[in-house]
């Protein structure tokens, strides 16, 4: 299929068919700390670590990130759908609501997230209107344990009914 066969209107439908986890990419400069929400997140290798995302090649908030060389994924929680909703409000700094420490590489990991892991950017490429940041984890962890995550599907926002028991 070619590219003018496939619009764009379809091919958000069909993908959005496609459940994804709702995340926040942060990290920190000499302005302080700043985000952006990502659905586009995923584990690359498990030996070494690597994990990706993939940010708009337009987004001054992915040119911050990759100033600062470093970012931290934070998988939120179903209970945390006004954070992620926060970072849409460009008139407020979300950061003076939200609670996070310093990660191994100085990336905010948010309070109660469901899982954070924090990476060095370790190489860029581009793909369409998007690049696939690839990270070296520098540290991980889990948050609250009994925290279902935030889901994003077909535009609308829910959670897991329940996280297998291991």
């Amino acid at each position: 299929m070619s590219d003018e066969q496939v619009d764009g209107t379809t091919f958000r439908s069909v993908l959005g068919r496609y459940p994804t986890g709702v995340t926040l990419v942060s990290a920190a400069d000499h302005d302080g700390p700043f985000a952006m929400v990502i659905g586009s997140f995923g584990s690359v290798s498990l030996n070494p670590p690597l994990v990706q995302f993939l940010p708009g090649k337009e987004s001054g908030t992915w040119k911050r990130i990759s100033s600062t060389g470093n970012y931290c994924v934070n998988v939120l929680g179903e209970d945390q759908l006004d954070v992620s909703n926060s970072f849409f409000n460009k008139e407020v700094d979300p950061f003076d609501a939200i609670d996070w420490v310093p990660g191994p590489t100085g990336s905010p990991i948010i309070t109660g997230c469901v899982a954070w892991i924090d990476c060095s950017i370790q190489d860029t490429h581009e793909a369409g209107d998007h690049f696939i940041v690839v990270g070296a984890v520098e540290g991980m962890g889990m948050g609250k344990s009994e925290a279902q995550p935030l889901l994003f599907l077909g535009g609308a926002y829910g959670s897991f009914n329940s996280f297998p028991e291991k």
